[in-house]
This record gives C-alpha cells, sequence and structure tokens, in this order.
C-alpha cells in the first residue's frame, strides 16, 4: 500500500514525496487509518520503525479536515520525555506540515523562556513539549491548553519512569474536550498498560512486534571484561578498527564525563551529552557527532530516545543500565530504517545479574565473546561464553529500499521517517 493509498492530502503526499518515501512501514500503515477515524490509541513499536511519522501525519490531516475559525489555537499537543526528543518530534512535524498553514512551537527547558513566550503570544496550532517546561508555562499564564484536540504522549512509559505522571494527570486536565489521545512507545509494561486505559477511550491496541524487543538487524554481542580494563577495551575496539561514529552508554552523568576525558587522552575525539550538561552544550554535541567532527558520544540514557542519527553503526553499553527496557531503547538507536547495526556491551562480574534481567526481556541469550587479551578474571557461569577475535570491523549497509522511524531513508521505497 502507498501514502496515498491511506488518504492523505495532497500537502502532506507532496512533503513525503520530498523525502523520498513511497511506502509507509508497518507501524504507519497500521497507526494511520485509526487516527484518521478519531479513535484512541495504543500503539507499541521499535525505534526506528517510524512512529513518529506515525503519528505526526494523521495528525496534521485531522487538523486540516476540522479547520479551526477565529484566531489561532494550540489544538495538537505532543509531549516527549526528552528535549532531544521533543526537538526530534518537532523536525518531523516541520518536514511533514511544510506545505500546510500550521504553526508549530517546541517548548522544553534548557533554553530561554522568553523567547518560548514570544513565540506563544504569535499563536501556534501544535505545541510539542516535555512536561515540566509546558506546566512553567501554564504557572506562568503564557499558554492556554483549553483547545487541544488531539493528545500525543510519545515514549509515554520513559515518561512515567522519570516520574512525570503527576505532571501527566494536571496537563490533561487542562485539555478541551471531546480529545483524541494517542500513546506511543517502543515499550509496554503490565502497569504502563494499565494506565493507558485509565487515560484513553475504548483504546484500539496497535503492536507491529512483540513489545520489548530489540530490533532484528541489530547484532547483539556481550565482551565479558574486568571492571577497570573497560576503558581500554574499548579504546582498543575503536581504535584498532577505525570505527568513526560510536554512541556509548553510561549509566551517570559522572561517568559519563570522567570516560569522555578518558578517551579523549585516548586520542579519541569525545564529547559527553547527559541532563547536568545546557541545552546548547547537548545540541552542540550532538550536531557535532552526526557531522563527523566528534568520534564518540558518551551519553546516559537521557540521549537513548531521541538521537537520530542516519546509519549509526555502532552503539556500546559502557554499563548495561539498571532498568532492562532502557537496554532496548539504547540499541535502538543502530539498526534503524532497515540498516544493520552492532550492539556491543561490556560486562563485569557485577553486572551478570543485569545482563540476565535483560535476557529475561527478550526472551533469549545474547552471544559473549572474549576479546584475547582482555580475558575477566570472573567466570559468566553460562556455556555460551567462547573465546573469539575482537569484533569486526563495520557492517557493509543494506541496500536502500524502505526506511522508517529516525533511521535514513532508503529512497526507491520508503516508509515516512520520524
Amino acid at each position: 500500500m502507498t501514502f496515498e493509498q491511506l488518504g492523505l492530502s495532497a500537502g502532506l503526499l507532496r512533503a513525503v514525496a520530498d523525502q523520498g518515501y513511497t511506502e509507509p512501514t508497518p507501524i504507519q500503515l497500521k497507526a494511520i487509518p485509526v487516527i484518521l477515524d478519531g479513535q484512541d490509541i495504543l500503539a507499541s513499536a521499535q525505534t526506528g520503525t517510524g512512529k513518529t511519522a506515525g503519528f505526526t501525519l494523521p495528525l496534521l490531516q485531522r487538523l486540516g479536515t476540522n479547520a479551526s475559525n477565529g484566531r489561532r489555537m494550540t489544538r495538537a499537543l505532543i509531549l516527549t520525555p526528552t528535549r532531544e526528543l521533543a526537538a526530534q518530534v518537532g523536525e518531523s512535524v516541520t518536514t511533514y506540515g511544510k506545505y500546510l498553514p500550521f504553526r508549530a512551537a517546541m517548548i522544553y527547558g534548557g533554553v530561554s523562556f522568553g523567547g518560548q513566550i514570544r513565540q506563544l503570544r504569535q499563536g501556534v496550532d501544535i505545541i510539542i513539549a516535555t512536561p515540566g517546561r509546558l506546566l512553567d508555562h501554564v504557572n506562568q499564564g503564557t499558554i492556554d491548553l483549553s483547545a487541544v484536540e488531539i493528545l500525543v504522549l510519545d515514549e509515554c512509559d520513559r515518561m512515567l519512569d522519570m516520574g512525570f505522571i503527576h505532571d501527566i494527570r494536571k496537563i490533561m486536565a487542562l485539555l478541551g474536550q471531546p480529545r483524541q489521545t494517542l500513546m506511543f512507545s517502543a515499550t509496554f509494561s503490565k502497569p504502563i498498560q494499565q494506565l493507558a486505559h485509565t487515560l484513553l477511550k475504548s483504546p484500539v491496541q496497535i503492536e507491529v512486534v512483540p513489545r520489548n524487543t530489540a530490533a532484528d538487524r541489530v547484532e547483539q554481542v556481550v565482551h565479558p571484561v574486568d571492571r577497570h580494563r573497560k576503558r581500554e577495551l574499548l579504546s582498543h575496539i575503536i581504535g584498532f578498527h577505525n570505527w568513526q561514529q560510536v554512541l556509548v552508554f553510561t549509566r551517570t552523568k559522572h561517568g559519563a564525563n570522567r570516560l569522555a576525558e578518558q578517551l579523549a587522552k585516548d586520542g579519541l575525539k569525545t564529547a559527553a551529552i547527559h541532563g547536568n550538561k545546557t541545552q546548547a552544550a547537548r545540541a552542540r554535541a550532538l550536531k557535532d557527532f552526526k557531522q563527523g567532527r566528534v568520534r564518540v558520544l558518551v551519553a546516559t540514557d537521557v540521549a537513548s530516545r531521541g538521537i537520530d542519527i542516519d546509519q549509526l553503526p555502532y552503539v556500546v553499553n559502557f554499563e548495561l543500565p539498571n532498568v532492562p527496557e532502557d537496554y532496548v531503547h539504547r540499541i535502538g538507536r543502530t539498526g534503524r530504517a532497515g540498516n544493520e547495526g552492532r550492539a556491543i556491551s561490556l560486562i563485569s562480574d557485577d553486572e551478570l545479574p543485569l545482563l540476565v534481567s535483560i535476557e529475561r526481556l527478550l526472551k533469549k541469550s545474547l552471544t559473549q565473546d572474549i576479546v584475547p587479551g582482555y580475558e575477566p578474571s570472573f567466570a559468566s557461569d553460562t556455556s555460551s561464553v567462547r573465546s573469539a577475535p575482537a569484533p569486526a570491523g563495520p557492517r557493509r549497509q543494506r541496500p536502500r529500499s524502505r526506511s522508517g522511524g529516525g533511521g535514513a531513508p532508503r529512497r526507491a521505497s520508503a516508509g515516512a521517517r520520524g
């Protein structure tokens, strides 16, 4: 099926065509007709499969079909857990709404409050926001949400993990009625599903793949290694194979800064991105990484959702996350849009229980390779451990033919990105 057959407007089809996309991805194929029909949805899809376009396109269509009368009011609200994801979604709204008469504003912390107020006073149809900064504007009386017709909760499980549930309920109490509510996420735990049924009205549940499933084009490998040799092994892997673009995850902000400094001393151009960095610094580091001026980007989980990098080949878990679902989001930064990727995890003996939790979530055991010269002093108590050479170099990308999510478009036949 093509985008034309989904019933999108001429302006949206033109914007999609400008991006070189012709066929919707599975999540877009299932979600767009339901959203156009005005129903609430609870949608789960892997990262990189096009879920952002899956709600952006029909949202813009519905706003155009149900044109407002009188002065410009905010009619759609998209909530995201992080600034990076808000910026990514905002970019998608701008891209697909370029031929439509809508104004959008991105409202999140770390940037000028006054600049956002000036933009809001001009009138906006769509707001993409993080909950905290949005409520700051509500409390200052600089924003009116009473005319909102469509609410999108993007990566809603992450928002709840970050403690935004009370903020979300406050925001929902300010919105107009009747209202269409859309919940999107890459993973859904049972508590999240239960919550969804308290926020949504008779939702249609859409699940493209079983929940908590890692992207099938991501090769996952675990390297057992003593903790004090992790940085040494990471530098060896990157340098020996001349990897040029590597996203590395740590658990803490302090750990991210320390690792970035150590890698820089090893001769690797490195930047760190985490919650203590200013928004300008985070945006600059991400831009430098995307454009190849930075070889290694060290990040905390604040960056695991919202980083959209074309054909990112490698993700490294320098430390495993405490929450198993975060592992899925981390490695979802590679292997996007049908491209192949590689996810490497460096595990020390104290992280073996975390590995067990991740494997239980994925319902499979991960291959464990011991890199010669970096043999650990501990046993992992699993028969899957085998001695193996250092990780292979860059893998050949598959020919471009279908895209989704935030991955690089493959122009011949592709689902909308974002």
